[in-house]
């Protein structure tokens, strides 16, 4: 997990709108595209060309005004991939006119899919992933989106193989399956030589949203759990007000959900030392890290 851009809507110095990119395995998914993701992809030494699939959470500009551009550069380098494109209603209203206006015709396809904001719901899988979305509390329709690895192989224990297995019979175990003999009985057991596979990571994304406790249930157990931190407490009306949490409330919504390590961002720009909202997270909720841009940071440690 990359983080692109950390700031809320008003821009900071060295503090961009939100954007993160997350990698699992060959794949990485974007998710926000704040204005002037593209040239941080381009910083942080991010192949815009490996983005496939596209994740916005609302449409307030802090989280897809650099949308735009990125599409329309892969446009110029000649793409011809399709990308996949996930957000509310009217993403693609505003995308058309763009385009039209500027008599743009992509090189690639774009394909998109509305997200109900409301629901918690499957929203994309592909071989390594699934992605539900999460509904979030915020001004305008607005959705989080959680991310979980598929179930993984177990692992070949070489130590537990009988001899003489050809490459065929090899590969049969190597892919889950057990070996039989041409009457179909089992000779070799996938699960008698094989260990336990490797723990398949979460990654929660809670973008803009009212401090929600029954949202708590829907990333419970998350490895890594993502959620805005706009403001200190002492501005907990101010964050009512406007739709946002505190990082006092964001540790507590960690807690709630147990999860393994907190991620705090999209941060108010009156904030120029980050430190103090760090502080007040970790006073309720201890594994907690500030999305400062450029870090990157493994989803489960």
């Amino acid at each position: 997990m990359k983080i692109l851009g950390s700031a809320s809507a008003t821009p900071f110095l060295n503090r961009h709108h939100t954007a993160q990119v997350l990698t699992v395995g060959p794949h990485s998914y974007l998710i926000d595209c704040g204005e002037g993701t593209q040239r941080r992809l381009l910083e942080h030494k991010v192949r815009h060309q490996r983005l496939n699939t596209i994740f916005i959470s609302h449409l307030h500009g802090d989280h897809f005004f650099g949308l735009f551009g990125l599409l329309s550069t892969m446009h110029l380098q000649g793409r011809t991939e399709p990308v996949l494109l996930f957000g509310p209603a009217g993403l693609d209203e505003i995308l058309t006119t763009q385009f039209r206006v500027s008599h743009t015709q992509l090189s690639f396809p774009l394909e998109f899919t509305a997200v109900d904001t409301e629901q918690h719901a499957l929203v994309y899988e592909d071989r390594y992933v699934t992605v539900h979305s999460l509904p979030m509390r915020h001004r305008i329709p607005c959705c989080g989106y959680l991310f979980r690895e598929k179930p993984k192989r177990r692992h070949l224990d070489k130590t537990r193989l009988p001899a003489g297995l050809s490459p065929a019979q090899l590969h049969q175990l190597a892919q889950g399956e057990d070996v039989r003999d041409e009457a179909g009985q089992v000779q070799v057991r996938h699960l008698d030589v094989s260990t336990a596979a490797s723990h398949s990571r979460s990654y929660a994304f809670c973008s803009d949203t009212l401090y929600t406790e029954s949202l708590a249930a829907l990333v419970h157990g998350t490895d890594l759990l993502y959620h805005e931190a706009t403001f200190l407490d002492e501005m907990r009306e101010r964050a009512q007000v406007t739709h946002h949490s505190t990082a006092r409330q964001a540790g507590q919504f960690a807690g709630l959900a147990e999860a393994k390590r907190l991620l705090i961002g999209h941060f108010s720009s009156r904030y120029r030392d980050l430190t103090p909202l760090l502080e007040e997270a970790r006073a309720v909720f201890e594994p907690v890290e500030l999305a400062v841009e450029g870090s990157v940071f493994n989803v489960a440690e």
